[in-house]
């Protein structure tokens, strides 16, 4: 049994991606939104105030800040507790007494079962922790406390950047002319389908760019406006913020 502290879109996620496939019940201060996540995903809810984590599997879920105040709200010692708080390092986890200490990064795919979780922390809770978020899509072990920070730059914040991305595509095949819906589904299937190919980067823009053809053209187009730069630098202040958290 997993006991989940916090009801946001990242507990959410998780629960969705876990449903089914692993018991959990929710942990939290409002009544209304217990009962609202317990229902919806058909888990046992309980106040947080004075909850007992003795012995217990504890994902904590909440925003970074809260930490310190949820540290005072609970008792006991857990015996693993998996931290996805973004910047809170190994040590700062440990204001919640625990036998072992995991921190995780995955991503609002876990919802979907197709999450990537960086995860790092005392190998003897890895192999827990590795079969819990293996369940909710794919699992990569990281060194340390910075490697989990550069992880959320790409794992945990990609998945905006990418929605930008998917937007642009969108808003550019309606400005050559196609309808909304057709932009859609025509850039949802690029995703998908660029998520199946295992070829390295650069070798499968090598194979689609053919010369003076029609994608040489846009990489060009790229490039002129530092595109890959750009994202370059968002990958780097993402990282630089994790650390000031």
């Amino acid at each position: 049994m997993i006991y989940i502290i916090g009801y946001g879109a990242m507990a959410k996620a998780i629960a969705a991606g876990l449903k089914g496939k692993m018991d959990f019940a929710v942990v939290g201060r409002n009544m209304e939104k217990l009962k609202k996540f317990a229902s919806e995903f058909e888990c046992e809810y309980f106040n947080l105030d004075g909850f007992d984590i003795t012995d217990k599997v504890i994902l904590l879920t909440v925003k970074p800040y809260a930490l310190q105040e949820v540290s005072m709200r609970i008792k006991g010692e857990a015996d693993v507790l998996i931290s996805i708080l973004a910047g809170k390092s190994l040590v700062e986890l440990e204001r919640i007494k625990a036998k072992s200490y995991i921190r995780a990064m995955p991503n609002v795919a876990a919802k979907y079962g197709a999450s990537t979780t960086a995860i790092t922390g005392d190998a003897e809770a890895k192999e827990l922790a590795e079969n819990i978020f293996s369940k909710i899509g794919s699992v990569v072990w990281m060194e340390n406390d910075d490697e989990i920070d550069m992880a959320t730059a790409i794992i945990g914040s990609g998945p905006a950047y990418l929605a930008l991305i998917a937007e642009a595509f969108c808003d550019g095949g309606v400005y050559i002319g196609l309808k909304r819906e057709k932009a859609v589904e025509l850039t949802r299937g690029l995703f998908k389908s660029f998520a199946a190919i295992e070829d390295n980067f650069s070798s499968l823009k090598d194979s689609v760019m053919s010369p003076k053809g029609t994608t040489a053209e846009g990489v060009f187009s790229l490039e002129s406006d530092g595109v890959r730069g750009k994202i370059i630098k968002a990958v780097k202040t993402t990282y630089e913020k994790s650390k000031q958290i």
